[in-house]
């Protein structure tokens, strides 16, 4: 590609960010009644929020209801053409229905009002025609109208599909903040994300424990401690006394710069190589509390240990990283 084309190309995908940026910011100035009424009508609704749409419009009524779900409103998508043939059973009269047309004349949604009306269902329509048919048949009206589409034809949905998708987000987000959704509400509805890892994930989910914990006595020899680390497959060993209180902990760092200082540690016991008195969590905490205290204290490895000091397991650094911690 010769560098003029790769200029014009550079100066296409700028303009095309700053149209639909522009179409974006400019919903700034929509704000008024109609979306404060459709806050109140979500967080009053006893039901869910179903949103529909076509083309389009129907792939950003799927983003916006994905929105509405994730962040604790109950929201699912309805597709106008699979409504008339018999999906219109998952509606209730409790539910709030959001109809999305940026021209306001979408036939098939203008088909299945009259059912939304028939059930006493409260409707809200994203348009960008408010003297549109829809947009006279629904209760409250929201405007999505852009300026231009960032198509150079104007014919391609583009800055009003991006206002659109925007506005829903906004709306989702005003409920939600509306419901006093904390952080930890938020981690129960991603399990699988790294938010819910980091609010929900404690040390005993993550710790390794049975044949992956190494644990020796203080007497132990540290080849022997050497060969129980490379049997759990892990970065250190937990030294306990008689009673399975944690004493100390040998990591395999250790028994290596002991060995260049003196080969025959070896055949020395655990106790003179380890470190006493190590760093540890306590059990029920935080996974991500025990990953803060590995890169402030700079440490790999570090044991699991009950109300009386009882070893329970190791967290290795690792295995944070797997489970999208780190």
């Amino acid at each position: 590609m010769k560098e003029n084309d790769k200029k014009d190309i550079k100066e296409i995908l700028a303009e095309v960010l700053q149209i639909e940026g522009e179409a974006v910011l400019s919903l700034k100035e929509k704000i008024g009644d109609a979306i404060c009424r459709a806050v109140e009508e979500i967080l009053s609704c006893k039901g869910k929020v179903v949103v529909t749409g076509i083309g389009k419009s129907g792939a950003v009524g799927r983003k916006i209801a994905s929105t509405f779900a994730s962040t604790g409103t109950p929201a699912v998508f309805l597709h106008p053409g699979e409504a008339i043939h018999g999906e219109l059973g998952l509606l209730s009269s409790d539910d709030i229905v959001i109809l999305i047309s940026y021209n306001g004349e979408t036939e098939e949604l203008i088909n299945i009002i009259p059912f939304f009306k028939r059930l006493g269902i409260r409707t809200i329509t994203f348009t960008g025609n408010p003297l549109s048919t829809i947009a006279k048949a629904c209760d409250i009206v929201i405007d999505v109208g852009v300026e231009r589409e960032a198509c150079p034809f104007g014919i391609a949905p583009t800055s009003s599909t991006t206002a659109t998708m925007a506005m829903g987000d906004a709306l989702a987000i005003a409920v939600m903040r509306a419901r006093k959704l904390t952080r930890e509400d938020l981690a129960k509805l991603h399990p699988g994300g790294t938010l819910g890892r980091r609010l929900l994930l404690k040390v005993e989910d993550v710790m390794r424990t049975g044949k992956r914990h190494a644990i020796v006595k203080e007497e132990t020899l540290v080849r022997d401690v050497l060969f129980t680390i490379t049997k759990a497959r892990g970065g250190a060993a937990s030294v306990v006394d008689e009673e399975g209180k944690l004493v100390g902990i040998v990591t395999d760092g250790d028994i290596r710069r002991h060995l260049i200082l003196d080969e025959k540690t070896l055949n020395k016991p655990a106790k003179e190589i380890m470190t006493e008195t190590p760093i540890t969590i306590k059990e029920g905490r935080l996974a991500v509390e025990a990953l803060k205290i590995m890169q402030e204290k700079n440490i790999d490895d570090l044991p699991v240990v009950d109300e009386e000091g009882k070893v329970l397991g190791m967290i290795d650094i690792v295995d944070l990283v797997k489970v999208g911690l780190v």
